[in-house]
């Protein structure tokens, strides 16, 4: 039996497969739920995570946050990332740099993303950069 792809998924295509979930993105959660799928997280990308949720647009009370937190982490694998951090080709966006950086250092199969900021460096980045649409095709995830 092959091993499921690592996956790097950032933070806004997680919180829609977590609080919208019968939305376009549940595959996602079914997907790492299934095990078709190994997510990524670090340090950093963790705690955007439930920086995330706690927005007030959610209206999460911490119990629900905690409730959807305990429906991804438990799926994912920790990954350190090194000091200093793998070089990244530069971004557009600062923010997104701990996506690039976890994807070479825990690498990863794929970076699955719907920012434009990040999609425009598929291509130029040791690391396929993928929308969930393309990822699910490409490693036959029902999406």
């Amino acid at each position: 039996m092959k091993r499921p792809p690592r996956v790097v998924i950032d933070t806004n295509l997680v919180l829609s497969a977590l609080v919208f979930a019968g939305g376009r993105l549940a595959p996602l959660r079914l997907a790492w739920q299934g095990q078709q799928m190994l997510p990524l997280v670090s340090r950093a990308t963790a705690a955007e995570l439930m920086r995330a949720l706690a927005y007030p647009k959610f209206k999460l009370a911490g119990q629900e946050q905690e409730e959807l937190l305990a429906d991804y982490f438990p799926y994912c694998k920790t990954v350190r990332i090194p000091a200093p951090p793998p070089r990244t080709p530069p971004c557009r966006d600062a923010f997104d740099v701990i996506f690039l950086e976890l994807a070479l250092a825990g690498k990863a199969d794929a970076l699955v993303t719907g920012d434009k900021d990040l999609l425009s460096l598929a291509g130029q980045f040791a690391r396929p950069i993928l929308s969930a649409a393309q990822f699910f095709r490409r490693f036959d995830i029902d999406g």
